[in-house]
């Protein structure tokens, strides 16, 4: 029999009685009291049946601790039904079941029993506003809360103006947010945390920072509020000097705060710093390795290159949910594992676990780092088919991708037009560069003039179709694109490539003379273009688009960034230790081949991550099969 059998039978109409009515041996103060602070189910059951026994469970003190004693153990459904079956309930029994379901995501029934409290003509406390406006996700509606606290008077309550603050915040209007932040005239910890959380969110990285540094106390929530900001608007190097500072302050950091730092680590690459968290989630006391670290450790060893300690964090989780499969997935994907991906599929739904978009767009871009055209239309079509699962902007992106690398453009462009969703500007680019690719140059014009036409061109977009029109030596055509990214203001992000010697980063850009050793790097750059043109390599002078000499354009390419990094790897680390490069942008072909080369001259294994995928060098090969 179910709880809620069980229960219904002891929810008879009973009298209200007084608070101190004595039936027996069972007083209703002695219920309420025993009840006090109880989440356990069994045990508000139990007591139920004796309040029951007893004639007391029409008592309302015995029944609002009922209602919290049922919440509190996770059986809502149970605490609404004593809401509905309590008499003349007043605004403090509404509150109760309020918080109890906003503060566990279930917002619209929240909502729902606010709506239905003020239909029976009850007026809010500021008790039951602060439990309804987190619950608002739309500011349509948290203003409307705000009008109505403002003529009750209780929008200058502490907890009122303080959940004000936080719906603001959630709804990014910052200017309303800092106006409730400033009237504030004591703004304790939680408001100044929910006015950081809003500027973290906006990208108001320095107004955030401001307020955080001015906090005289600092708890763990506000150090994990700013960190986040740091690490989601692409700045990880702050993120964790943040995190250091955290631990050098002697506050502990949370499950959240290693999650945010392993993010912060995986956009860096830095394979050192990751496993020195690695080693502190192992000995640290509050935080376990659960699923939800799990992931974010595999996360951050394939993002830095380690695929093999990802394989082995993914071995030693116990009760593995399909969030940790996919990002195991994921990282056989951009390592260019892509059968092992697919393997992965299988063995997931072996187990019964159920496929998520996320799944599905791991397994179309391992199909597209290795062109398994077929099996990746496969899945394409199974998603909807066999998993009742809509393809997203993402999915339709990466069958894009499959296709365009794959030669077939027309497929690729036909798919594109053929889509109900908006296509975005991941999906034209891939166009683009598969017709630059393929040499379709008039496919990639006419995409080119369209995205021109509306204004949807971005700085990609218009290198790429410069590209394409420098391929053919059309450098009129060149000069009007770039015209037009200047007259647009449009620039081009400039290609940087990181190495990490002895857990510092240095970044290196195309001819960076910065570095205090760059003597010795570019003496050790010569060098390696000597011994790659001993073994054969012609530069890929076509590469260069500028309207220059061949002598200008080597020398261009020789100078690449990434080219830099693996000079300075070469001289500052040991013979026979793996050089691991990360850049942002994509490496050119010209660097690729040359990378080959030198991991069989120097007998080193390169690992280099561009902006799409992994690249393993070794001995003269590449993991991506030259197809990439």
């Amino acid at each position: 029999m179910s709880v809620a059998a069980a229960v219904q039978p002891v929810l008879p109409s009973s009298p209200a009685s007084t608070g101190g009515h004595q039936h027996g041996a069972v007083t209703a103060d002695h219920v309420a009291g025993l009840l006090t602070g109880c989440a356990s189910l069994r045990r508000a059951r139990e007591l139920h049946a004796a309040a029951v026994r007893g004639g007391v469970d029409g008592d309302r003190a015995v029944g609002f601790r009922l209602q919290r004693a049922y919440a509190a153990s996770g059986r809502l459904d149970l605490a609404v039904m004593l809401l509905r079956r309590t008499q003349d309930p007043t605004t403090v029994f509404y509150t109760s079941a309020i918080h109890a379901h906003s503060s566990r995501g279930l917002h619209l029934a929240a909502l729902a029993l606010l709506s239905e409290m003020l239909s029976k003509g009850l007026l809010p406390t500021s008790h039951t506003l602060s439990a309804s406006l987190p619950a608002c996700h739309g500011l349509a509606l948290g203003r409307a809360l705000h009008a109505y606290a403002f003529k009750l008077a209780l929008a200058g309550d502490s907890y009122v103006a303080t959940a004000l603050l936080g719906m603001y915040a959630r709804g990014g209007d910052a200017e309303a947010a800092r106006a409730l932040f400033d009237e504030m005239p004591d703004p304790h910890v939680v408001s100044v945390t929910a006015m950081l959380t809003c500027y973290a969110k906006m990208g108001a990285l320095d107004d955030a920072r401001e307020l955080f540094d001015g906090m005289p106390h600092k708890d763990f929530i506000c150090w994990n509020a700013m960190i986040d900001g740091y690490t989601q608007h692409g700045r990880p190097n702050e993120a964790l000097r943040l995190f250091r500072w955290m631990l050098r302050s002697g506050v502990d950091p949370d499950e959240v705060t290693f999650v945010l730092a392993l993010s912060a680590v995986a956009q860096l690459g830095t394979a050192e710093s990751g496993k020195w968290l690695h080693s502190y989630v192992k000995n640290s006391r509050r935080v376990r390795l659960n699923v939800r670290v799990g992931t974010a450790l595999i996360d951050m060893y394939c993002k830095c290159g380690s695929l093999e300690d990802a394989v082995s964090v993914f071995d030693s989780i116990n009760d593995k949910d399909i969030v940790v499969w996919n990002a195991m997935i994921n990282g056989y994907a951009m390592h260019g594992h892509s059968r092992k991906a697919l393997e992965m599929f299988s063995q997931l739904r072996a187990q019964s676990l159920w496929p998520t978009d996320i799944t599905f767009i791991g397994l179309l871009n391992a199909c597209s780092h290795s062109g398994l055209i077929d099996e990746g239309r496969k899945f394409f079509k199974s998603m909807e088919k066999e998993y009742g699962i809509a393809p997203k902007i993402e999915h339709y992106g990466c069958m894009v991708d499959l296709l365009g690398r794959a030669g077939l453009i027309e497929d690729a462009f036909h798919l594109v037009q053929s889509m109900t969703i908006t296509p975005d500007t991941v999906m034209w680019v891939s166009l683009l560069a598969a017709c630059r690719l393929h040499k379709n140059m008039a496919l990639g014009q006419q995409i080119a003039d369209y995205l021109v036409a509306r204004g949807l061109a971005n700085s990609g977009m218009y290198i790429l179709l410069s590209n394409i029109y420098a391929a053919v030596g059309n450098w009129e055509e060149v000069a009007r694109v770039r015209s037009m990214m200047k007259a647009s203001g449009i620039q081009k992000e400039p290609g940087c490539s990181a190495i990490e010697i002895g857990r510092k980063v240095y970044e290196f850009v195309a001819g960076d003379m910065s570095h205090p050793r760059a003597d010795e790097i570019y003496a050790m750059l010569e060098k390696m273009n000597g011994l790659v043109k001993q073994h054969g390599h012609v530069p890929q002078t076509e590469l260069v688009l500028h309207d220059l000499d061949e002598a200008t354009k080597e020398k261009a390419l020789a100078v690449h960034s990434e080219k830099l990094a693996v000079a300075f790897g070469l001289i500052s680390t040991a013979p026979g230790e793996t050089i691991k490069i990360v850049k942002n942008l994509r490496a050119c072909s010209d660097c690729h081949a040359v990378l080959k080369l030198i991991s069989k001259i120097t007998g080193r294994k390169i690992v280099f991550r561009d902006r799409n995928r992994f690249h393993h060098f070794v001995d003269g090969s590449c993991t991506c099969g030259d197809y990439w």
